[in-house]
């Protein structure tokens, strides 16, 4: 019904609106009453689903990844949908709208997103405010960034500040160092600061009764030589895991025209053109660390096939969103299934 009926009709408009048209058309159902039926729709409880990964147990390893749910205002009806985690953000402390429009594009030959959205969130603050509405049944995650005008002597203190204050209320954190369409992208990546970077989080973790896991958030078009650095800082830092991967800024492939993607601009590549880049990230790791510290696999799902590539990899959960957005919610429900099939 969705890839039928639904999706041509959200895709014929303008995909940053009809993020927006969606948000509201799932409350509205909601409010009308339909959680219990999405529930039993799309929703797999077995025990081969259930997953311990960084000391959290997670009723099935199927997440939706950051940027879809930024303000943490769906979270709740998204749970509905059958998955087992959500992560909220990138959070920033203060509000921004984010790099100018248009800046969010379909490429719908090739099942992907570009996007330059530039962390548009309405900060801090806010978040907390729809945090406080967790039922307490869903594990969230916390993708904080810093503020696009933060000075450079000053981005650590924009994490910490997140850090800080959304700490009583999401289950793991991430860093977002990896995001292409963020300004000083370079030194958000340098090993040096990176360092620094997670010494202070994990300084600022030890102040509070219970500890929070955290995980880094990298980018897909490392070479070996820095996946290897990302490997040793991982296990020198004692970080609690990697999430692989973000965005691409490799367009090779792409069925669009060269004058289209000067037209469309910069910005971050997602779904499927990246799925085999972001597995062999996944692989790498997993090989190069011997398994030293738990992966979160993202990029390209849009199968249950192309799932179990990422959990064969060597991911322990996975998340989804440009799948989501092509395939709809029976994605998470086809990828349970398969899981527990392999398992059998």
């Amino acid at each position: 019904m969705y890839k039928t009926l639904l999706r041509p009709i959200l895709f014929s408009f303008d995909p940053e609106k009809v993020h927006y048209i969606t948000f509201s058309l799932i409350k509205i159902v909601h409010c009308l009453g339909f959680g219990g039926l999405f529930r039993a729709l799309y929703q797999i409880k077995h025990p081969s689903l259930e997953r311990e990964v960084f000391g959290i147990k997670f009723s099935n390893p199927v997440g939706l990844a950051a940027g879809f749910d930024k303000n943490a205002v769906l979270y709740n009806e998204l749970a509905n949908f059958g998955f087992g985690f959500i992560e909220v953000g990138t959070t920033t402390p203060l509000g921004q709208v984010g790099n100018p429009k248009k800046r969010l594009f379909r490429l719908k030959d090739d099942k992907g997103i570009i996007n330059r959205m530039g962390f548009n969130n309405d900060g801090l603050e806010a978040a907390i405010r729809q945090l406080k509405k967790n039922k307490g049944k869903l594990i969230i995650g916390g993708n904080i960034g810093k503020n696009t005008q933060t000075l450079p002597e000053n981005y650590t203190q924009d994490y910490l500040t997140c850090f800080n204050a959304l700490h009583p209320y999401v289950d793991y954190f991430v860093l977002n160092v990896s995001c292409p369409n963020v300004a000083s992208h370079a030194k958000l990546n340098d090993k040096d600061y990176l360092e620094e970077l997670i010494g202070a989080v994990q300084k600022a973790n030890k102040t509070f009764n219970t500890q929070k896991p955290i995980l880094l958030k990298i980018a897909p078009d490392l070479n070996h030589s820095q996946l290897d650095e990302i490997v040793a800082l991982v296990i020198q830092t004692k970080l609690d895991g990697v999430i692989a991967s973000n965005t691409s800024t490799d367009r090779t492939g792409l069925s669009i025209s060269q004058e289209r993607s000067q037209e469309i601009g910069n910005g971050g590549l997602s779904g499927q053109p990246i799925k085999d880049k972001s597995t062999a990230v996944i692989g790498y790791l997993s090989q190069k660390s011997n398994k030293a510290f738990p992966i979160i696999g993202v990029g390209g799902i849009h199968s249950a096939k192309d799932a179990l590539e990422k959990i064969n990899a060597g991911a322990d959960l996975i998340q989804i969103y440009t799948g989501f957005i092509y395939e709809g919610p029976r994605l998470i429900k086809n990828i349970n299934k398969a899981i527990v099939s392999q398992t059998a």
